[in-house]
C-alpha cells in the first residue's frame, strides 16, 4: 500500500502520525505494531512537553530514551509517535486547554478519557496499535473504558519510570492501552517482570458501587459466564472515603514533585488544573498522617475482599459511560470525585488493574457508549491477570 500522508491532528498527535503504510518489517514479537508514546517519556533528541507550552519552553531535547519505550522499541514496536496528554497528566478528562480535545470516536459527544488521551484516542482510531502510557489515578483505566479498549495498569514499581516526567511518584505507573488481548499480552511480554506460577481460585468477587447495584446482574452475566462470582457490595460512604485518601496523598506527592517549579514560573494552566495545584499547595503533614493510616485500613480490607490475594476481584471501571462534553464545572467536579472512588482501589494498594471493552451503557442518558469491566489482581499478579483476562477475549 503506497503511503498517504494525512493531516495531523494535534489534539492527538504532538509529533509523528497520522501516516498509512504498509507495516514496517523488523524484527521481535512486536514487529508492525504501531508505537504512540504520550508525552511524558522521553525520547531522544525530542523535548516532553507533558502537555503544558510553558513546561515545554523549559525543557531541552531528551537525551535518551526512556527504558520502557526502549524496551518495546527493541521488541520490534514502530514509533509512531509522541500524543498528548492533559497537563502534567493532572486531570481523567482528556481536554487540554493548549491543544484541544481529540475526538472520542466511540461516541463523539462525550469525553475521550484522560490523562493518556492521545495515546487512547490514536488506537481507538486505528492509528497506532499500542498506546503507552501513565496510570497514577486512572489515566490507562479510564480512556480504555471510555473508547471500548483494552488497558492495564500495571503493579506500581513493575515497571520502572525512568525517563519519564512524574505526577505523583508514589504512584505513578506505566501502563498502556491497545484494541485486542493479543497485543496487550505482546507488550507484557516486553515490560512486565517473569509471572509467579501460582493460580487464581477459581471463585472472583464482584464489587459493586452502592450507585451501580440495579446493574450488578448484568456485571454478574457478563463475568459469571466464565466464573463463579460472589458479590461485594460497596457503599457510596466508603467509596468516597477512598477516593478522598487516595486524593489527599496524591496530592502531597505531587506538590512535592512540582510544587517548586509551579511556585516559580505561574505556568498558564487550565482553570480546573490550575485549582487542583493549588489545593495541593494547602495539604499538611498531618492531612497525609491520617490519609496513610486509612490506607492501611482500606488494603486491609482489599485482602479481605479477596482472600489475601488469592481471589480475582471485578468491578466496573468506571460509574458508566464517559461523561458528555456539554458537563462541565461542578457537576463534572463532582462526577470526577465519584469516579475517582473507584480508581482509587487499584492505586492505594499499588495494584493492578486490567480494563476490558466488555460493555456498552444501556441506560437512560448512557448512549449505548462504551463501558468498561476490570479485573483486579493484588500487587505483583500483572501477568496472571492478563491470562485470566484471555477468556473474555471477543
Amino acid at each position: 500500500m503506497s503511503d498517504v500522508i494525512e493531516r495531523v491532528d494535534r489534539s492527538v498527535w504532538v509529533k509523528g502520525a497520522p501516516e498509512r503504510r504498509a507495516a514496517v518489517m523488523g524484527r521481535g514479537p512486536l514487529a508492525g505494531r504501531r508505537l504512540a508514546v504520550k508525552d511524558l517519556f522521553d525520547i531522544e533528541g525530542e523535548i516532553t512537553g507533558a502537555g503544558n507550552p510553558d513546561w515545554a519552553a523549559a525543557q531541552r531535547p531528551a537525551q535518551r530514551t526512556a527504558p520502557a519505550v526502549q524496551a518495546l522499541l527493541d521488541a520490534g514496536a514502530d514509533l509512531a509517535g509522541k500524543t498528548q496528554t492533559d497537563e502534567f497528566a493532572y486531570s481523567l478528562n482528556g481536554a487540554n486547554m493548549h491543544y484541544g480535545t481529540p475526538v472520542n470516536p466511540k461516541a463523539p459527544e462525550r469525553l475521550p478519557g484522560g490523562s493518556s488521551s492521545g495515546s487512547a484516542i490514536a488506537v481507538a482510531r486505528g492509528e497506532a496499535d499500542i498506546g503507552l502510557g501513565t496510570d497514577t489515578g486512572g489515566s490507562i483505566r479510564i480512556p480504555a473504558s471510555y473508547n471500548g479498549l483494552w488497558g492495564l495498569r500495571p503493579t506500581h514499581g513493575a515497571i520502572g519510570c525512568d525517563g519519564l516526567v512524574p505526577l505523583a511518584p508514589c504512584f505513578d505507573t506505566v501502563g498502556w492501552l491497545c484494541r485486542d488481548h493479543d497485543t496487550l499480552a505482546g507488550v507484557a511480554d516486553a515490560l512486565l517482570p517473569r509471572p509467579h506460577h501460582e493460580a487464581f481460585d477459581s471463585v472472583m468477587t464482584l464489587l459493586v458501587p452502592e450507585a451501580l447495584a440495579g446493574e450488578a446482574s448484568r456485571f454478574h452475566q457478563t463475568l459469571g459466564a466464565r466464573q463463579d462470582l460472589l458479590v461485594q457490595s460497596l457503599s457510596n460512604q466508603w467509596l468516597a472515603h477512598l477516593g478522598r485518601t487516595f486524593r489527599v496523598l496524591q496530592g502531597r506527592d505531587i506538590w512535592r514533585a512540582h510544587g517548586a517549579w509551579m511556585t516559580r514560573e505561574q505556568p498558564r494552566l487550565a482553570p480546573d488544573i490550575e485549582a487542583r495545584f493549588q489545593w495541593c499547595a494547602t495539604l499538611t503533614d498531618s492531612d497525609e498522617q491520617v490519609a496513610l493510616k486509612a490506607r492501611a485500613e482500606i488494603i486491609n480490607a482489599l485482602r479481605t475482599f479477596s482472600d489475601d490475594g488469592a481471589q480475582l476481584l471485578a468491578l466496573p471501571t468506571a460509574p458508566g459511560a464517559s461523561p458528555l462534553l456539554s458537563l462541565t464545572g461542578q457537576p463534572l467536579e463532582a462526577y470526577r470525585e465519584h469516579l475517582m472512588g473507584m480508581t482509587a482501589l487499584a492505586g492505594l494498594w499499588g495494584a493492578p488493574q486490567l480494563s476490558m471493552p466488555l460493555l456498552t451503557d444501556n441506560r437512560q442518558g448512557g448512549g449505548h457508549a462504551p463501558w468498561g469491566v476490570s479485573l483486579l489482581g493484588a500487587p505483583g499478579q500483572d501477568r496472571r491477570l492478563v491470562a485470566r483476562a484471555r477468556a473474555y477475549r471477543a
